[in-house]
Parts: C-alpha cells; structure tokens; sequence
C-alpha cells in the first residue's frame, strides 16, 4: 500500500518500552545460559499486547518501532555536556537492546535507527512526511519531548495510561500550544538532559513569559521591558544559553533516511520467524498463546534449569482448554446431588464463593462454584436479583428464577464441606472460609493455591489468581471489570445474569483447581512442603477467626482525636504561614517546593519530571536541621496522616452490627512472611510520636474485660546475635541486660554505670539500623550527627561484633549464588534483583542481609499464633478469651479481668517457647506483657 490519505501510521517509542519492561519485571535469566532476559521478555509481552490490541477500523495501516543507535548525535557536537548526567545503561539490560531488535522483527513490525540521530528526530521526521502525504499518525509515547509535533493529524498515545494526548493535552502540560513548547522548554531547560535553560525559570513562568511574548525571539529581544530584576538580568545575560538549549530541544524533522513510509506497512507475524524466537528465549506461556492464536504448533522449549536459576514457568498437567462456555449452571437439589457424589469419589474439590462485595462481615453469599476436574466445573446460582421490568438489572429485588434455595444448598453441600476426609482447595481461602462461617459452615481442611505459591515463589510474582493462570496456565481469566462494569454503572454480583456469572465465577473454581495440580507437587521438589503445611496453611484459619473476632474502638475517642488533631494542624498552619511570609496551601508539594527554594532559597531543591520540587520527608527532615519551617511541616503532615488514615477512617470501619473493627490479614503481603493488613491498617500506627500513641487509646475491651498485650522483646536483634554468633550479644541477653546500654558499653568503651541516655540512643539507633543495612548517612541523619561521625560508630560496631560483618558478606554471596535467602525455618525469600546494577543492587543487597532474620522473628510468631488457640482452650473460662491483633511482634488479647493474669502466663509460655523444637535458639526468647482498659495502656 502506498502511504498517503486515509493511511494511519503508528510510531513507536522503543526505548520507552524496553525501560517500561526493564524496570517492571525482576531481573530475569534464560535457563539454558544464564542470560538475562526481563526486559525482553516485559518487551515482548508488550509487543504482543500492542499487536492483539490494535484491530479494527481505527488501526495503523502502517507501524514502525523507532530506536536509539550509540550516544553521540549531532546534539552533542552543539554541546558537549548534552545528556552528560544520564546514568549508565545498566550492565544487565546492555546485552539485551540487541534482542529487543530482534524481537521486533519477529514480530513482522518495521524496526528503525539512525546514527548520529535520536528516536525522537526520525519520529519527528516520519510525522512529517506523514502529514505532508495526508495520512494519521499516533506516537506511542509519553516523551514530553514529542509534544512539540502534535496537532494536524499527528496524536500521541500514552499506552501505560492509555490517554490520548491532542492539542489540548499539551497546553495542560505546558501552558501553550505544541508550536510553542519548544520556546517553553528553552527557557526551563531539562535536567533529565543537561539542557541549561534559563536559570530559576521553570516550566510556568516560561508558558506566561511566552504567552505574554508571543515567542522565545521576541522575549529575548523585549527582555529589558520585564519588571523583575532577576528573571531580566538571567534572560539577557543567558540569551546565548537559552538560544542553544533551544537547538538542542527542538526535533529535526529533515533527518535523512534510509527507508520510505511505504517500507513500514503493517504485516502479519510469520510463525516460522516469531515462535522459534520465542522459544529460543524460552518464553513458555507467551509461545503457546501466540502459537495458538496464529493457528501453529508451539515448538519445543528447551530450559533445563540452571542451578540457582528461577523456578521456571510450568504448564499444567495435561487437562481440556479451559472453555467457560461448558460449565455446568446448578438449579436444583438432584444436580447438585449429583456433584456430590463426584466430589465424595474424587476426594477433592476446588470452591470459591461469590459475594456482593469484598467486605467479607456484611456481604451476602450470591453463588458458589464447584470444580473436580479440570475442565468440569459448575456454578450454583443462589441470590441473584431477577431483572426490572424495563429488561435492567435495577429496581427489583426478587431472586430470579432458576436459582436452589439457599437454606436447601447450603444443607446438602455443608456435610461435604465439613467432611475431615474430603479435601477443599481455594484461592485465597480463607475469604471464602469466613463468608461460609458466617452461614454455619466451616470449612475444613483446605489447601489454598495462593499461599503455595507464596510458600514456593516468595519475591518473584505475585501470587492472586490472575497472576498465577497466566504464569502458569498461559490463560487469561474473564476480568471481573467485563462482569460488574466499573465506575458510577458498576453493579454488584447479585445483579450479574446467572448465564453469565457462570461462565465468570465456575471458570475461577476451574483454575483454581488447575494450579493446585502444577503447584502443589513443586513443594516437596523445592523442599518447602515444611514451610506450607506448618506456617502458612494452619495459620489461615487461626486468621480468619481473630478477623471475625475484631475489635471494638470507641467512636467518640476518635470523634476528640480528629477534632483535636485539626486545631492543632490549623495552629501549624499558622505558624507555617508566619514563617514563610505569606499564605499558601500547605499539603501541596509544589506550592511548598517554592516557597522554600525560590522563596526562601534553602539549598538542595531538586526538580523532578513534572517540573516541581521534590519536597518528600527525607528532603525535609535535612531541612529541619537548618529552619523551623520544614520541621513544622513535617509535624503537620504526620497529623494531617493521623486524621485521615486513623481518626477520620477508622470510624468508617467499625461494623454497625458488633461495633467493632474487623481488619483483614494479608499473608502474602511481604516476602518475609511479615503479615500485612488492610481494610483497615493496623500494621502501621505510629508509636514514636505522642500522637501515634493516643490513638491507641480509642482501640477499648467491652465492660468487665480488657486487653492484654503481649510483645516479643527485640526479637530481630536476639536472632542476629543468634545467627552471627556474637558472644557478647549472647552472654547480654542470657544476663537480662539493656542491650541497647550493653551495645554502647562494647562499642564506646562506657562502662555500664557511667552510661548516659544519649550515648544508649546512640547504640540503639546502630543496633536496629544495622539490621536493615543502614549506612553512614541514614545514621547521620538519624541522629542528626556529622556522617563521617556516624559511619565511626559503624565501623566501630563492626570491630566490635566481626561476627556481624562475616553474617552479612555470607548471606550476600550465598544470595548471589541461589537468588534466594532462607529463614532458620526454612521459608525461602527469593533476591532476583541481588545481581542488578545501580541502585537497586545496593536495596537487594540491604534486603537480602535483613529477610532472614525479619523472615526468622515472623516464623516464630507465626509458630506462636498457631499454637494459641489449642493453649487458650485449656484455660478455664476459654470462651471468653479471644486473640485479636497481631501488629509486628505483638500479639493483642480480649479476656475478663479476673483471668488477665491467667492468659499473660498462658500466652507467653506458647511465645517464648514458639521456635521449639524446629530450632534451637543460643537466646532467650523474652516477651513483655501489660494489660489495660485499652490498647495504649496495655502495650
């Protein structure tokens, strides 16, 4: 086809996507070599998804993917320091811009580079000659840089965000039209690459110097009529500056090229050329979903595994294509008897419940699906609402028709469902454990494919359904988005046509089942089977009751808190304002940015992409040590936090019907097996602050009881000294010392009884933060001491416990060499970024040292959690004992006053003694108790 009108091309960023895919994907290596792979394969993912996406009447007639070749382009004889900041291509992804060619042309899609000119030129010159010959073009780019082309014809698609980006789109993003962003940018230069710009001239002022101007020529020539002194005197004497940074912005739409429009017409991938690609770099799924979709056998994957290589992707064991149109719709009690009877032969079923929400305490049970063998699954419709009389889904609450009672299902399937012989598998069960308890059954045992998977792959993926179907199953299940819709006309499931719940809900029992039998067989393989049937799946149920328990919060505590916390962000706020000399909103970053570094000209403003200050706490708290301004900030938006995360929200969370808070426990959450929390957080109230601490106030136990806490005292630390074998530490804990004060006497040469408070804060602030890998500057900054002061007292630490040191050098290198960690309990926490470059190379190190020992203290109160109930059941009046919380180390108890002491002794007689006899422990395990009207007097 010959390009001109009525022809769409499309242009493709290719660095931008090899970024996007090397930065959202874990560091990748090919199996049969070792080679590294992310990138290639985020790149064809993306590919893949492009070309699946772009059909119909608006798609390209013609494409291209448009790359950088070397560094040195004619910007750079202009100017020598042209991109002289950019970091280094990371030494991993340099080998694969190769493959990424390459992967474009087995996907059939014109690949183009130019030396001595950037992506952007040859873009900005096929726009071009585009436009001239009539045709469309959409750029797929988010390049700020690309904005000076759009408009007659030419759009640009940010595919991430997928927004389209027109005439109006960039006067948003600079204050003009896209004829003038080359001026704006001029005059704001970019620090991304090393284009001077005017000095203190941003991208607002530039858009109003410019608008008021006309363009960047007449500005300059005018300039002696701008009022301020300042921004005159930099535009006249930098005018040189500015005119060359304005070469250097503006794109060469006369770059000469050695191919036509004509050469870039879309063609379709050729099998013979794409799947042995894919294969060679053993994409496993994305091979067999392309092969299927183009009609073509997948070839041969060749990928033995290398030892310490990732756990490769496996398919599922020979079953049927899942197929939603063949399950089975469940209308009456002889069908369902008859699933019944399959289940009780086959001794196994996979079960997922649907609801009329994710708030497992109020939601009502809509459906139930049923799956026994792959590609045998039923859906059992129970509380669907039956249409309106205009056809919709609204204005009617009779059940439709065709649904069993669900009194009647609900008796026939809870003998199965309770059966000890009969095993249930589900995704994220103990959802699914808590919605049927609340209907008087209660599931057991069950097998959860969410938390194998976490057991197995800790680090390397993520572990929900979607997820794991089409890592392992190359399936893409139905998005509950193409069910319930979204936004303002979203419904709930009860409101979903039975037809078409079932294909959705029968479907997700149907592969649930599916990654049970490629799952569940690794475990003993990877020699985690300990780790599965001992930490995570009894925990679970444990879980699941102290969710349902909950805890009641007093609203009116609250209702003071925020009231309090408002007059006294409102005084901060004036004081701000006093400081700062004028009025300005204070919870915006940007006004805050300029106020203090063009304002009040305090060192250390940076500007990131959007062209304002970063004004995060770490920026701040450097800033506190200088002027008052920043550190009354900081302590306004920690109030500002405190309301609307706690005070205002937690009100939001407390259930009408028990008046109590009902979090939910995530244990996926963290790679270390650290528990998370949600809907609502309770992981996270702070404890430094005085305010933080009073919130635990409002957290109260019914009349005539209260709560008990019971916390592991310095856990971390007593496994370090553990797993170091630091005498010194040891002989510490054993005597029941202040650690903290035992550490500053080593380390300081204080003796203990001439100890002060501030050399212990000291030694504390080095104990914990070597944990975490803390360096000199994030302990200068913390004690807000010189660093070279700060990185003395490490290195002191260090000659003080060697033993540290040799911990940390061998878990490194034995993370490096196994891409994995392991707690003294087995738990594998995998390190697929220990062997990337730049700055991630120094959190995955700092990550790797700490996961065994944080991974370690959460196994252990894990062991604990599991333990309890069997403890507590032997206590005299056991029913009005009820284990709540788990925040960290802590666990929060609701017992009568007259058996506190009782439990105190019960609870930390299971915790102390947790680690036993799976590890035996060079330290005491010591736990701190307190009890209390509420939580803040217990802990």
């Amino acid at each position: 086809m010959s390009f001109g009108k009525g022809c769409h091309l499309h242009l493709i960023d290719g660095s931008a996507f090899i970024f996007r895919a090397y930065h959202a994907l874990p560091p990748l290596t090919r199996k049969s070599d070792g080679a590294p792979i992310g990138a290639v394969s985020g790149f064809c993912n993306m590919l893949h998804r492009y070309v699946e996406g772009n059909t119909g009447p608006d798609a390209p007639t013609h494409v291209a993917v448009i790359f950088d070749k070397g560094s040195h382009t004619f910007r750079n004889d202009l100017y020598d320091l042209y991109k002289a900041n950019r970091e280094a291509m990371p030494e991993d992804l340099r080998p694969q811009m190769p493959l990424t060619r390459e992967a474009t042309k087995a996907f059939n899609i014109a690949c183009e580079e130019i030396e001595g000119y950037e992506a952007d030129d040859i873009i900005a010159t096929l726009s071009c000659q585009a436009r001239e010959a009539g045709g469309r073009v959409t750029i797929i780019s988010s390049d700020k840089d690309l904005m000076q082309l759009v408009g007659d014809g030419v759009e640009m698609l940010d595919a991430m965000k997928n927004i389209r980006i027109g005439v109006e789109g960039v006067e948003a993003k600079f204050g003009v039209g896209p004829d003038r962003v080359v001026d704006v940018q001029a005059l704001a230069g970019d620090s991304v690459d090393n284009v001077p710009g005017a000095p203190g001239i941003g991208i607002k002022t530039a858009a109003l110097l410019i608008n008021e101007f006309g363009d960047l020529e007449t500005l300059l020539d005018r300039a002696e009529e701008i009022k301020q002194p300042k921004r005159r005197q930099t535009l006249i004497e930098k005018r040189e500056q500015i005119e060359l940074s304005k070469k250097l912005v503006t794109l060469d739409c006369n770059t000469p090229l050695d191919f036509t429009l004509d050469d870039l017409e879309v063609k379709d991938p050729d099998p013979d050329v794409l799947l042995p690609f894919l294969a060679k770099m053993e994409f496993r799924s994305l091979t067999k979903r392309i092969a299927d979709r183009l009609g073509a056998e997948a070839p041969e994957i060749d990928d033995t595994p290398q030892p310490g290589a990732e756990a490769p992707e496996e398919a599922a064991p020979d079953a049927p294509p899942i197929d939603p149109d063949k399950y089975e719709t469940v209308t009456d009690a002889e069908a369902l008897a008859g699933w019944i009877d399959r289940i009780r032969e086959r001794g196994y079923v996979a079960v997922d419940t649907e609801t009329t929400g994710l708030d497992e305490m109020v939601v009502d049970l809509v459906g139930i699906c049923l799956c026994v063998d792959a590609g045998t699954a039923c859906y059992i419709p129970l509380a669907h609402k039956a249409e309106g009389e205009s056809g919709g889904l609204f204005g009617n609450d009779d059940l439709a028709p065709g649904q069993m009672p669900l009194a009647e299902a609900l008796d026939l399937l809870k003998p199965v469902l309770e059966d000890d012989s009969i095993l249930k598998i589900g995704q994220n069960m103990k959802y699914d454990a808590k919605i049927l308890r609340r209907y008087g059954i209660r599931v057991a045992p069950f097998d959860d494919t969410m938390l194998i998977s976490y057991a197995l792959h800790a680090g390397l993926h993520g572990h929900g359904m979607d997820a794991l179907s089409d890592r392992y199953l190359g399936h893409t299940p139905i998005p509950i988005k193409e069910i319930i819709g979204t936004g303002k006309s979203q419904i709930t499931f009860d409101r979903v046509p039975i037809d078409k719940a079932t294909r959705y809900a029968a479907e997700d029992a149907d592969i649930t089942l599916r990654l049970w039998q490629t799952l569940k067989p690794r475990l003993h393989r990877e020699q985690v089977t300990t780790v599965y049937e001992t930490l995570e799946r009894p925990l679970s149920p444990v879980l699941a009751t102290m969710e349902m328990h909950g805890i009641q919060v007093d609203r009116d505590t609250l209702s003071r808190m925020s009231n309090a916390f408002s007059q006294k962000m409102a005084q901060l706020e004036s004081e701000i304002h006093e400081l700062a000399g004028e009025s300005f909103n204070v919870g915006s970053p940007k006004q805050l940015g300029e106020i203090l570094f063009d304002k009040m000209g305090l060192e250390g403003g940076k500007k990131g992409k959007t062209g304002a200050y970063a004004t995060g706490a770490d920026i701040l708290e450097d800033l506190a040590t200088e002027h008052d301004l920043p550190a009354r900030v900081l302590d306004w938006r920690q109030l500002s936090k405190l309301k609307s995360t706690y005070t205002d929200a937690l009100q939001e969370h407390i259930n009408p019907e028990t008046g109590r808070v009902h979090t939910s426990y995530v244990q996926t959450g963290a790679n270390t097996g650290r528990l998370a929390s949600t809907d609502p957080n309770l992981q996270n109230i702070p404890v430094r602050s005085e305010e933080g601490r009073r919130i635990r106030e409002a957290f109260v136990a019914p009349e005539g009881k209260v709560l008990v806490s019971l916390d592991y005292s310095q856990i971390e630390l007593r496994i370090l000294a553990h797993v170091a074998g630091i005498e010194a530490l040891k002989q510490a804990f054993h005597e029941g010392q202040d650690i903290h004060a035992a550490t500053a006497s080593e380390v300081f040469g204080v003796p203990l009884d001439e100890m002060t408070p501030e050399i212990r804060r000291q030694a504390k602030a080095i104990n914990f933060g070597v944990i975490y890998g803390i360096s000199g500057f994030g302990l200068a900054r913390n004690l807000r001491i010189p660093r070279g002061e700060a990185q003395g007292f490490i290195d002191r630490y260090f000659e003080k416990f060697p033993g540290i040191r040799e911990y940390m050098d061998q878990t490194t290198a034995f993370a490096k060499e196994n891409l994995f960690v392991q707690t003294l309990f087995g738990r594998k926490i995998h390190t697929p970024e220990i062997a990337a470059k730049g700055p991630r190379a120094g959190f995955a190190k700092r990550a790797a040292i700490n996961a065994p020992i944080q991974g370690t203290a959460a196994d252990i109160i894990r062991r604990a959690m599991i333990r309890m109930p069997e403890a507590l059941a032997k206590m005299p009046d056991s029913a009005a004992v009820k284990m709540l919380l788990q925040v960290h180390d802590e666990l929060i108890f609701e017992v009568t006053t007259e058996a506190a002491d009782d439990l105190v002794g019960v609870a930390r007689g299971v915790m102390e003694k947790a680690a036993d006899p799976a590890v035996k422990l060079d330290v005491p395990l010591v736990v701190d108790a307190g009890q209390g009207a509420n939580w803040a007097e217990a802990h």
